[in-house]
C-alpha cells in the first residue's frame, strides 16, 4: 500500500504529466550507480562539510531495496570511507591512474557494475558527458540530474567560453537521458525553452534536508545575531553584507570557504570581534551552529535552490535572502522570511528590521520550519526520487521511449 509519502509524490507527479505506476511503492532491489561531479571524490565531500547530507538519500533509497554504487574520483583513500557507508560500493582510480585518463577509461576500468547495474545517475552536469558514454556503452539508461544549471551559472559570472562548454554538455546530456531532474520550474522551463522535445522527460525534485537534523534546539540561546553558510565566491554577495553590517552593533558568523575568502578579510578582518571567521562546517555540526544565531542572511545575487537557506528554514530560524532567482522562489516575504535587495543599504534596512522586532522573528521562523518540513524533508524527496527511478527502469524494460 502506498504510504503517506508515496501519496503525496504519486500527486506530484501527475502534476508534472507522469503516471506513476502502482508496483514502484513496492520494495525490490533496483542497481544504481551514480557518477560524482568531474574531478570530485568523497574525500571532497568530508572536506567541505558535505559527506553525511550528499550520501543520505542514498541511505534512504537502500532502505527502500536499492544496491548503490558510487563512482568517484578519488583515488584509493576513498575506501576508507566505506565504514561509513558500509552498504555503497565506492568506485574510484584505486589505479593511480592521471585523471584524464582515468576519466576516459571509467566505462571499463569498473565494467562490473556497470554492466551489472539497472540505471546510471549523474550528480551534476559536469561529468555527465562522462557517465552518459558510461551508459551508452553498456545499454543502460541515463537519470541526468543537476541541482543547478551551469550554463546559467556561468552566464553570470560573465565566463561566456565556460558557460559554451556547459551549454554543449547539457545539450548532449539531457538530450539524451532517460529522465532529467532539476530542483526548480525555473530550471525546468530554461530547458525546455532551448532543448527539443525535453518537458516530458523533466522532473523538478527539490533539494532535500534532514528535518529531524535540521530542526530547532528547545531553550536555545543565541550566541550571535546573524549567521551566513555558504561559498565565499562573488554570486554570494558577501562583500555587500560585511558593508552592511560594519556600521552596525551586530556579530555576524561566517561559515564557509572559497575564492573570496583571503581578499575579504583582509578588508574586513573581523570588524572589531563581531565577525567570526569558519570553514565550512560538517553536516553534524551545523544545526547546532544556526540554532546559535537569532537569524539566518543569504544576500547572493543568484542561486539554484539553496541547501543552507532551507536547512536554516528546518531550524526554525527566520531568513533574510536576497530577492533573487533561487532565493525568491522559497522565500515568500513577509511571511517564510524577509526579502530584500542585494545592495549594502538594503541588506542594512532588512536587518534591522527582522533583528529590532522578536515577534517577527518568531514568526517568520515557525512558518519557514513548517514550510521546510512540508517541502523538502529528506523522507518525501526520498520518494519522490524512488518512484521516478522505478518508472525509468520499468519503461526500458518494457522498450517504451525516454
Amino acid at each position: 500500500m502506498i504510504g503517506v509519502f508515496g501519496e503525496e509524490c504519486c500527486r506530484e507527479f501527475k502534476a508534472q504529466g507522469l503516471q506513476p505506476l502502482g508496483f514502484t511503492t513496492r520494495r525490490r532491489k533496483l542497481r544504481l550507480v551514480l557518477f560524482f561531479t568531474r574531478g570530485v571524490s568523497l574525500a571532497t565531500w568530508d572536506r567541505a562539510g558535505m559527506f553525511d547530507r550528499e550520501v543520505a538519500i542514498y541511505q534512504r533509497l537502500q532502505r527502500k531495496g536499492a544496491e548503490i554504487s558510487f563512482v568517484s574520483y578519488g583515488g584509493r583513500d576513498d575506501l576508507k570511507y566505506a565504514r561509513r557507508i558500509p552498504a555503497i560500493r565506492i568506485l574510484c582510480n584505486r589505479w593511480h591512474l592521471a585523471p584524464a585518463r582515468y576519466e576516459r577509461w571509467i566505462p571499463w576500468l569498473h565494467w562490473r557494475a556497470l554492466h551489472a547495474c539497472d540505471l546510471i545517475k549523474t550528480n551534476q552536469t559536469d561529468g555527465g558527458d562522462v557517465a552518459l558514454r558510461a551508459a551508452q556503452s553498456w545499454h543502460k539508461p541515463l537519470v541526468a540530474r543537476c541541482g543547478y544549471l551551469w550554463s546559467a551559472n556561468a552566464s553570470r559570472s560573465g565566463d561566456e567560453a565556460e558557460a559554451r562548454i556547459a551549454r554543449r554538455i547539457e545539450h548532449e546530456v539531457f538530450g539524451n537521458a532517460r529522465a532529467v531532474v532539476v530542483t526548480t520550474p525555473a530550471m525546468a522551463d530554461d530547458l525546455a525553452g532551448r532543448i527539443s522535445g525535453i518537458s516530458r522527460r523533466v522532473r523538478v525534485i527539490p533539494n532535500y534536508v534532514d528535518t529531524e537534523r535540521f530542526r530547532p534546539e528547545p531553550g536555545r540561546s543565541p550566541q550571535c545575531d546573524l549567521i551566513f553558510v555558504g561559498r565565499l565566491a562573488p554570486e554570494k554577495n558577501v562583500e555587500s553584507l560585511l558593508d552592511a553590517v560594519r556600521p552596525l552593533d551586530v556579530t555576524l558568523t561566517l561559515i564557509g570557504n572559497g575564492p573570496l575568502r583571503d581578499l575579504l578579510r583582509s578588508r574586513f578582518g573581523d570588524l572589531g570581534a563581531r565577525v567570526q571567521w569558519h570553514d565550512a562546517a560538517g553536516h553534524r555540526q551545523l544545526p547546532r551552529l544556526l540554532n546559535q544565531a537569532r537569524a539566518f542572511v543569504l544576500p547572493s545575487h543568484y542561486e539554484g535552490h539553496p541547501k543552507a537557506l532551507i536547512e536554516a528554514m528546518a531550524c526554525g530560524l527566520p531568513v533574510i535572502g536576497g530577492d533573487s532567482p533561487g532565493i525568491r522562489e522559497l522565500v515568500r516575504h513577509g511571511e517564510t522570511g524577509w526579502l530584500c535587495g542585494t545592495d549594502a543599504g538594503s541588506i542594512r534596512q532588512a536587518v534591522e528590521t527582522v533583528l529590532v522586532d522578536e515577534g517577527l522573528r518568531q514568526r517568520l521562523g515557525a512558518n519557514a520550519r513548517r514550510f521546510a518540513v512540508e517541502r523538502f524533508s529528506l523522507d518525501r524527496i526520498a520518494e519522490m526520487e524512488w518512484v521516478l527511478l522505478n518508472e525509468v527502469v520499468h519503461a526500458c524494460r518494457c522498450g517504451k521511449a525516454a
